[in-house]
């Protein structure tokens, strides 16, 4: 009977629901993470363009930041969403597992 329990919370809509909730929050994070740095480009080239232009390599900086860096950069932010997004689930599974333990004691 326990396992019935557990299992109905796990797939209920109030489950999915608060999870989901939590990885589009951290989807928009990491999202206007992206964006930040993505718009940022522009605006240092435009305010900044000295700085830009310097030759790092024998790349100017945009060039070494958008050729070479930026898909790191990328690659850490779908790291860290995929990281946080796992231990958010593990979260709320281990949440559901007290909940069914604590109210099967109640009961």
């Amino acid at each position: 009977m326990h396992s019935q329990e557990h299992n109905d919370y796990i797939h209920s809509e109030a489950f999915l629901r608060q999870l989901m909730r939590r990885q589009l929050k951290l989807s928009i994070a990491c999202g206007a993470t992206f964006g930040i740095v993505l718009l940022s480009m522009p605006l240092l080239n435009y305010f900044l363009p000295e700085m830009m232009a310097t030759r790092i390599g024998g790349f100017p900086l945009t060039w070494l930041i958008l050729g070479v860096l930026f898909f790191p950069f990328v690659w850490v932010i779908s790291y860290t969403f995929i990281r946080r997004s796992l231990a958010m689930e593990r979260e709320e599974a281990e949440m559901a597992l007290a909940k069914a333990s604590k109210s099967e004691t109640q009961s």
